[in-house]
């Protein structure tokens, strides 16, 4: 008989697994704010460089604490231009970097115990006539983001684009098992940005490229116009205005890539290496401006960070001959057009060809980011 002095040992619950992903969006200033912010972003900037110097130069890194760091922030703003100094150094000594990076660009940063969101809002404290007060600041957030807002926070960084103040609040989001085993092959294009195949045989067309060719065409004549015209903040308005359209249009597709992705159990998706798509992407010298403008990672990276929320993975696979090769025989051919025919008799689509053997092709890492 057991002593009754035994413990009874029990598995401890396991942690819930999460994914770390960006809120980027945009601020609202009134001329004061944006005075305050870029005068307290300098400052910040010059506190980490300088801190960054003596940091290098000192023998091990001593403690610091916002009490004897000199500079007009609050403490909290201290603390992460610390962090962030701290950060700096430990990527130079390790080899990332080749020289010692100097921070230029306006950037500040606070904790999450620092900003508050509320409802079209943002407020986080800056140094106003020599004493730390938090100010509020009017945002703008797409419904999406609002859902995305409602996890547990991280950090705040703001930061400076194009002339416009943007923020950046990194949220923790529970990351869920996948509920089946399936794998599915994605093809990213122009005429079709995406191109969906299970290994189950299910497939789904994503976007519509003759669409987003005309708004291209669009974007385009009218910076031709502006530009004879010579109105280049005209131009840059519209530049960013493009941007934005392309950037929701990525959003879109990565979504409907990842709903069919869950919909239909897969627990891995697996698209092409995108270093070199710009010279093996199938397209005619008429879309060659369209190829070199749209952002193909950008769409790829979407996918990744979505589908990694549902536990999804990503994984890279060799793009060599997806568009030529028989999925049947394993013979190349050439398609015409967008019929794809082989000498054994098979005969698809050829996005649904080349979708089909990004699925079947050798993955070279499930780690790496799309590049």
């Amino acid at each position: 008989m057991e002593s009754s002095n035994s413990i009874l040992k029990t598995k401890k619950p396991q942690k819930e697994k999460s994914s770390i992903v960006t809120v980027q969006f945009k601020l609202l200033l009134t001329p004061e704010q944006k005075t305050l912010l870029q005068n307290s972003a300098n400052e910040y900037i010059r506190c980490v460089n300088e801190l960054v110097a003596l940091l290098n130069t000192a023998a091990e890194i001593p403690k610091l604490s916002s009490s004897n760091v000199s500079a007009l922030l609050p403490s909290a703003v201290k603390n992460e231009a610390i962090n962030a100094a701290k950060s700096v150094i430990n990527k130079f000594k390790r080899g990332t970097c080749e020289s010692l990076p100097i921070l230029k660009k306006p950037v500040i940063s606070w904790n999450n115990q620092n900003f508050k969101i509320s409802e079209n809002s943002l407020s986080f404290p800056l140094m106003v006539s020599g004493k730390s007060t938090r100010i509020l600041v009017s945002a703008v957030f797409s419904d999406y983001q609002i859902s995305l807002l409602q996890n547990k926070l991280g950090s705040l960084r703001i930061t400076k684009k194009g002339g416009k103040w943007i923020a950046q609040v990194a949220v923790e989001m529970p990351q869920a098992e996948p509920a089946g085993n399936s794998a599915m092959g994605v093809d990213l294009g122009l005429k079709i940005p995406a191109v969906a195949v299970t290994d189950k045989g299910n497939l789904k067309f994503v976007g519509n490229g003759r669409q987003n060719k005309y708004m291209k065409r669009k974007f385009r004549a009218k910076r031709k116009a502006l530009g004879k015209a010579k109105k280049q903040k005209a131009i840059n308005k519209l530049s960013n205005k493009e941007q934005r359209w392309m950037k929701d249009q990525d959003h879109k597709v990565s979504r409907e890539i990842v709903n069919f992705a869950k919909a239909n159990e897969v627990s891995e998706i697996r698209i092409e290496q995108l270093q070199n798509i710009r010279n093996t992407a199938r397209t005619s010298r008429k879309n060659e401006k369209n190829l070199h403008t749209w952002s193909f990672y950008r769409l790829a990276l979407f996918i990744t960070y979505k589908a990694t929320l549902y536990g999804i993975k990503v994984m890279l696979v060799d793009p060599k001959y997806t568009s030529q090769t028989c999925p049947a025989c394993g013979n190349r051919n050439k398609a015409n057009d967008r019929r794809y025919k082989c000498k054994c008799g098979f005969m698809s689509h050829r996005d649904r060809v080349g979708a089909t053997n990004i699925l079947n092709a050798p993955v070279i890492s499930g780690k790496r980011k799309p590049a």
